[in-house]
């Protein structure tokens, strides 16, 4: 962990690099529209990206609407859903949530967060996913990778999820913070990893407040 947070400059700048690498960053989630994106945030849990996607293309390949996912059932979804870990409970919620949305909402997702997080399955992160990705609202997911790149690099050091989720709203410049959510997941993710972090190739090396940096011959 970080010992000294990042300065209001070096947080411009770190931003500023992410940014030019990837000017549009995008979940690596598939979805076809904000339903179907909540689905898979809801299936996501303690499962990779590449397994959520492969399960979801037959899922809504044979239902992708609150009211045919409900139809669907349990036993249903399970048919394309069974190599996700948790696959009983996820089911179950993702055929309590279609219900929902389909019988008090017409079908539509909500945009409020409160709704949202009173559907089956759905917590502060899932919404803020859904918030930020289908609804464009300046919102940040706190997951293992994002807590990690903001705890090592200095740029928002906290003890809980919602720590570092709060000193992030707080922090981020207002310029980035539509795209910060997935610049800094896709960083942690892919150069900022959990066992040896990508130093050597890391754009923010030099701004990082990580004392213990892998070497160029270790990377």
């Amino acid at each position: 962990m970080a010992r000294t947070k990042l300065k209001k400059a070096e947080i411009e700048q770190l931003f500023a690099r992410l940014a030019a690498a990837l000017p549009e960053p995008k979940t690596e989630l598939e979805y076809r529209d904000p339903f179907t994106l909540l689905v898979a945030v809801v299936l996501s849990a303690q499962s990779t990206d590449v397994g959520v996607n492969k399960a979801t293309r037959s899922l809504f390949a044979e239902a992708d609407t609150p009211a045919a996912l409900a139809a669907l059932g349990e036993a249903g979804v399970k048919r394309h859903i069974k190599t996700l870990g948790l696959f009983n409970s996820k089911a179950r919620n993702v055929v309590e949530l279609s219900r929902v949305i389909a019988e008090d909402y017409g079908g539509a997702l909500p945009r409020d967060r409160a709704a949202l997080e009173k559907l089956p399955g759905v917590g502060r992160k899932t919404a803020n996913v859904v918030l930020n990705t289908a609804f464009g609202e300046p919102t940040i997911a706190v997951d293992t990778h994002i807590f990690r790149v903001a705890n090592r690099t200095g740029l928002a050091p906290g003890k809980t999820v919602r720590e570092v989720e709060d000193e992030l709203t707080r922090i981020v410049p207002k310029a980035f913070a539509r795209d910060a959510h997935h610049w800094l997941i896709l960083h942690g993710r892919y150069t900022c990893k959990a066992r040896k972090p990508d130093c050597p190739a890391c754009r923010i090396a030099d701004l990082c407040r990580f004392e213990e940096k892998t070497p160029a011959t270790e990377a």
